[in-house]
């Protein structure tokens, strides 16, 4: 539902009527300053309910010979307010249509080959809970492969396809699933929990006191369950994830993991364990390493075992580096000395190379990174590369732009080639504004980096309405993207110039630039964003600096409010999602231990630094009209910091409004939610950017 509380201050004149489609003789009689288009899309925009109807592709995963991709591709019901993912195969080498696996009804996701490429497995939940399926390699019949008594997190398919390791979430002193279900179903009718430890809650739910586990599922000769599960990490007290495992050849898996015991919630230093899969104590592979330890893989060959390693415990943003040595982890050397923080680490088939992603000036390149010398060479360049795969020298990788939603291309022989054309009839109806970059000497004069739009009405000459988008994090960068939460393209389609700058703090420009902002919330990223925005708008004369809004979400809700108090002449409005008030709260209350370390101590050991950070100290300097929204299943930054926000704007009489979204955890996820929630944001900037009357 929609909220529209009219709050008890003084209104402003409503937004005029929209701009009129663009026409040659519009055009020469069009006025000089342009309207937004009061909360609606101009000609050539993006309609909300459009983006929120998009498919969207991911998991892209190629058969072992290298010649077809099967992917998810998840489609939205509008009117039913959900989505559901279908599995697809396509010809690596663009014969034949792609198509959609007639198992898909159900719905099927988390794809994988079989070794021997005449199966895929993929989990559904068609049968009441979570389970692994397999289907022919046309997808024509499925089978269930498990049938437990708990849903399955995910899985992995060892090597010789005689096994399957699975995710499940577990109590730790049961011996069997059926107990963990049994006790599950009781503590469901429960009216009370208690903890003796933290976590007490993750993201959007209250810690269950379970632990995600491993458990091995024999196959037969069909390829279907035999036997019964059992567990190889029974009875350890700590998470293992199964998506990040590797398989040796010996009959164990590698996997990344704390067993620190109670300390865990306040460290983020996972370690390399070596875990049999017939059973057997765990044997850690970086006891000497105090920083977190991750994503190991293994050379084709099985004799070198690459993984990235963070230099320091507990400092967000820390850049990895690859770490490369004997399968059992000794002798290890850091191979890069590259100033990015690698992700997604892959051996090429070959063993010559390795393949990484990484935030680089606003764009999340595919890189290879050379197995001898460590050399870095970029295999993509616009855009931001959210998945890929790798048989025989061929890429297959997921790819969107500030102007494209994701698509699957295919690079072979250093020649990329689109695979996938999703959206097509959508896409042509609008006309995606390709941004300007900008660069300007920032805090302590360094290089900043950031973008200008034009909105998606411009004409030249003209003056525009003009939106900042500030991002989350902080250490999470805009990059070039095609957003489901925060899309420049909503905002030029609504008739705004859009301004975006990846300040201090933002990975992609080297360690020092991230660390900047360590201490300094509240004082180098403004200052970035002060000098970007005088920047923008002094380059781009179509900007109305006298008609604009700061629109921020997480931390860039937070450094609305620290704009509210500090820097609050050049706006008309602010908007606030899921922002900050009171940092010492947000710290002791949130769901992760270790987002402390973001000012380097606790709250009561530096309370002079967080003072100085703190929206509340400066709420007392607020006067623009702030919109506030939030949801109640947020735990990363729980509702009362909304509410906070929204409390010392009504007492000081500031106009302003609050949008509560039951349902919405951090993010706003369901359809016909996010599509009013957007609204909002653009019917409170339409109202405040209106030309004066």
């Amino acid at each position: 539902m929609r909220a529209h509380w009219m709050m008890a201050t003084a209104a402003v004149a409503l937004m005029a009527t929209a701009v009129p489609a663009l026409a040659q003789e519009a055009a020469s009689v069009a006025p000089a300053t342009q309207t937004a288009s009061a909360g609606h899309t101009v000609e050539g925009g993006l309609p909300l309910k459009t983006l929120a109807s998009m498919d969207r592709v991911s998991s892209p995963v190629l058969s072992p010979d290298g010649k077809r991709v099967v992917y998810a591709v998840s489609r939205v019901d509008y009117d039913a307010n959900k989505s559901s993912t279908s599995l697809w195969v396509a010809n690596v080498d663009g014969s034949g249509d792609a198509r959609k696996l007639p198992i898909s009804e159900g719905g099927a996701s988390n794809p994988e080959w079989a070794p021997d490429g005449r199966s895929i497995y993929f989990t559904s939940s068609r049968g009441g809970s979570n389970q692994v399926w397999r289907t022919d390699a046309e997808g024509n019949a499925a089978a269930q492969v498990t049938m437990l008594p708990v849903s399955v997190s995910g899985f992995r398919i060892a090597p010789d396809g005689r096994s399957l390791v699975l995710g499940i979430s577990v109590f730790v002193d049961c011996d069997t699933l059926e107990c963990t279900k049994t006790r599950g179903d009781t503590a469901a009718k429960d009216t009370q929990t208690v903890y003796d430890q933290l976590p007490l809650r993750v993201f959007d739910r209250w810690y269950d006191n379970k632990k995600s586990h491993l458990w091995v599922q024999p196959l037969n000769a069909s390829g279907l369950a035999e036997g019964s599960a059992r567990s190889p990490t029974q009875g350890i007290g700590a998470d293992f994830g199964v998506g990040g495992i590797e398989f040796t050849r010996d009959g164990a898996i590698l996997v990344s993991t704390k067993l620190l015991g109670d300390r865990n919630a306040f460290t983020n230093n996972n370690d390399l364990y070596r875990i049999p899969l017939a059973g057997g104590a765990p044997q850690n592979l970086t006891a000497g390493h105090t920083g977190p330890d991750s994503n190991p893989v293994l050379s084709p060959d099985g004799r070198r075992l690459a993984w990235l390693a963070s230099p320091r415990e507990n400092v967000g943003g820390d850049q990895a580096v690859v770490m490369l040595g004997n399968a059992d982890g000794s002798d290890a050397r850091a191979l890069t000395r590259w100033d990015r923080g690698p992700g997604d680490l892959t051996w090429r088939s070959d063993g010559r190379a390795l393949y990484a992603t990484a935030a680089d000036h606003g764009q999340q390149r595919l890189f290879e990174i050379d197995a001898r010398s460590g050399d870095v060479r970029a295999l993509t360049d616009i855009g931001t590369v959210s998945a890929y795969d790798e048989q025989g020298g061929t890429v297959v990788y997921a790819l969107e732009s500030f102007t494209s939603p994701t698509q699957l291309y295919v690079l072979k022989g250093g020649e990329a080639r689109q695979l996938t054309n999703l959206n097509a009839e959508a896409l042509a109806s609008i006309r995606p504004s390709r941004p300007d970059e900008i660069r300007f000497a920032g805090w302590n004069g360094e290089e900043v980096h950031g973008w200008v739009f034009k909105p998606a009405n411009y004409v030249e000459g003209q003056k525009y309405p003009a939106v900042y988008l500030i991002h989350g994090g902080p250490k999470s960068p805009w990059t070039e993207s095609w957003s489901y939460r925060w899309n420049p393209q909503v905002y030029t389609g609504a008739g705004y110039a859009v301004v975006m700058i990846n300040f201090h703090g933002s990975p992609g420009y080297g360690q020092a630039f991230t660390d900047a902002i360590n201490s300094n919330w509240g004082t180098r990223p403004l200052e970035d964003l002060r000098k970007g925005w005088e920047a923008a708008v002094a380059n781009n004369s179509f900007i109305d600096a006298n008609r604009s809004c700061a629109l921020g979400a997480s931390y860039g809700g937070y450094m609305i409010n620290m704009i509210a108090g500090q820097w609050n002449e050049p706006w008309q409005c602010l908007v606030n999602h899921a922002g900050v008030f009171d940092v010492p709260q947000l710290m002791n209350a949130m769901d992760s231990g270790t987002f402390i370390h973001e000012f380097e101590g606790t709250t009561w050991d530096r309370k002079a630094v967080y003072d100085a950070q703190n929206p509340e100290t400066y709420a007392g300097q607020w006067k623009k009209p702030m919109l506030v929204l939030h949801g109640s299943k947020d735990f990363r930054v729980p509702m009362e910091q909304g509410l906070a926000t929204f409390s010392a704007l009504q007492r000081q009489g500031i106009p302003s409004r609050f949008v509560h979204v039951p349902n919405a955890n951090h993010w706003v996820l369901e359809p016909k939610a996010w599509v009013n929630w957007q609204q909002e944001i653009l019917d409170w900037t339409a109202r405040y950017t209106a030309p004066a009357q």
